[in-house]
């Protein structure tokens, strides 16, 4: 009877486990509710992205999203020289494509071409892109993509003056 017990217990708390596993694209794991609270309120921008910032505000991106996915980097001449990262907004329900020019590439090049924007693998599109060009700053952030529901990633690209094509990376695929 004992052995019966725990063999039901068991099935229920691994039925509960793999039923909670789904996830949308965007619904990923969130900071924890203490991290959000105790998040800074700073405007300033940042490699980690600050969806508070001044650049991120003027996109549209909503103070509440959060990096969801991997991190991807944008090499040149077998350096770092920019991350991309996704963004996701629980009250927004929209995804945000991120990149961050590094200062070691910022120092030795100017005017460079970036873009960013989030990829929808269920419409084989990017969604929310956008460009600068000849540029030095540092902060991107793509416009607002309703892509929730779906499968995305971030793309980002940079392009030096005298490189015939950007590099680019990709996030992690999310669901």
């Amino acid at each position: 009877m004992r052995a019966r017990k725990t063999a039901i217990a068991a099935s229920a708390c691994a039925f509960v486990l793999v039923s909670g596993g789904a996830a949308v694209a965007g619904t990923g794991p969130a900071p924890a509710p203490d991290a959000r609270r105790a998040a800074p309120q700073s405007t300033a921008p940042s490699a980690d992205g600050n969806p508070r910032s001044a650049k991120a505000q003027a996109a549209g991106v909503c103070a509440d999203a959060y990096q969801i996915g991997t991190t991807a980097y944008i090499d040149r001449n077998g350096a770092h020289a920019a991350s991309v990262k996704q963004f996701y907004s629980p009250s927004c329900k929209k995804n945000y494509g991120y990149v961050w020019v590094w200062k070691s590439f910022r120092d030795k090049i100017k005017d460079y071409d970036v873009s960013t924007g989030v990829y929808s693998y269920t419409r084989d599109e990017i969604l929310g892109q956008d460009w600068w060009n000849r540029t030095n700053s540092a902060e991107f952030w793509s416009l607002p993509a309703a892509t929730a529901a779906e499968c995305t990633a971030a793309i980002g690209q940079l392009r030096a003056p005298g490189d015939p094509l950007p590099g680019q990376a990709l996030t992690s695929k999310r669901c």
